[in-house]
């Protein structure tokens, strides 16, 4: 079953990973791409209608996840494996420093 991110730019929802058996697809929602203040997440995902995808995690989004003791902290608090960055980037990025953070997805893109 897929598992499935939102992903907002400041309190703008912006998009949504999503995570399958095939890889990674990002997808920036309908709504933010008209809104005259809409900014790309990251410069490696500018804004654009068509969906990026990727077998692995895009490289910005494992960026997000916290490295050393903050890891181990968060591996054995959630007993999540470092390899499941998915899971590390669901559990560890609703507050990350700087303008993006990362919550359990509660709709699709639209």
């Amino acid at each position: 079953m897929p598992r499935r991110a939102d992903i907002f730019w400041l309190d703008r929802h912006a998009g949504q990973l999503v995570e399958d058996e095939t890889g990674y697809t990002f997808i920036y929602r309908q709504v933010y791409l008209r809104h005259p203040d809409a900014r790309a997440v990251s410069l490696s995902l500018p804004l654009r209608v068509e969906p990026y995808f990727d077998k692995r995690i895009f490289p910005f989004f494992d960026g997000l996840i916290p490295e050393g003791w903050l890891l181990d902290i968060a591996e054995k608090t959630w007993k999540l494996d470092a390899r499941d960055r998915m899971g590390l980037l669901l559990a560890c990025c609703a507050d990350c420093i700087g303008a993006v953070s990362v919550r359990p997805a509660r709709e699709r893109p639209a």
